[in-house]
């Protein structure tokens, strides 16, 4: 049952380090001047690990159940404290966990700036361009002019 569950977590922290892999290129991406064409592959990535990164766990707790270990950290931290290999391995994980952690953290304090941004810039323009008549709207069309 050990061996599974080494097993398990050698594919889990795998699998963390290709989601801190993923995050960084979507650093990468978040600073580039046009990031539109290079996010959708990155957001599918990611999503595709979060599905393996959440069946994998769900692997994790079920083998710490048939060991007699409460499911997640509190279970985690029981059994490695009876293994080295686990121990070892489980270190290993939280490591890589705490890496895409602070890659996640980064790329969303990267979307929040970018989002004020173009919250300002879109007031700004408000700001500068006045409705009158024969301008467009927001919908694209020309408003109608009150009746006189």
């Amino acid at each position: 049952m050990k061996d599974a569950l080494l097993a398990s977590l050698i594919e889990e922290y795998s699998a963390v380090e290709a989601f801190a892999s993923i995050l960084a290129l979507e650093t990468k991406a978040l600073t580039a001047l046009s990031p539109l064409e290079l996010l959708p592959p990155i957001v599918e990535k990611k999503t595709e690990l979060i599905g393996t990164l959440a069946k994998l766990e769900a692997t994790r707790d079920a083998l710490l159940a048939e060991m007699g270990f409460p499911a997640g950290w509190p279970g985690m931290e029981l059994a490695a404290s009876a293994d080295t290999r686990l121990a070892e391995q489980w270190a290993l994980l939280q490591k890589a966990a705490e890496r895409a952690r602070r890659f996640n953290t980064s790329n969303g304090e990267l979307i929040r700036v970018r989002m004020d941004y173009n919250q300002r810039a879109l007031t700004a323009l408000q700001v500068a361009v006045p409705q009158k008549a024969g301008f467009y709207g927001p919908d694209g069309r020309i408003p109608a002019r009150p009746a006189a």
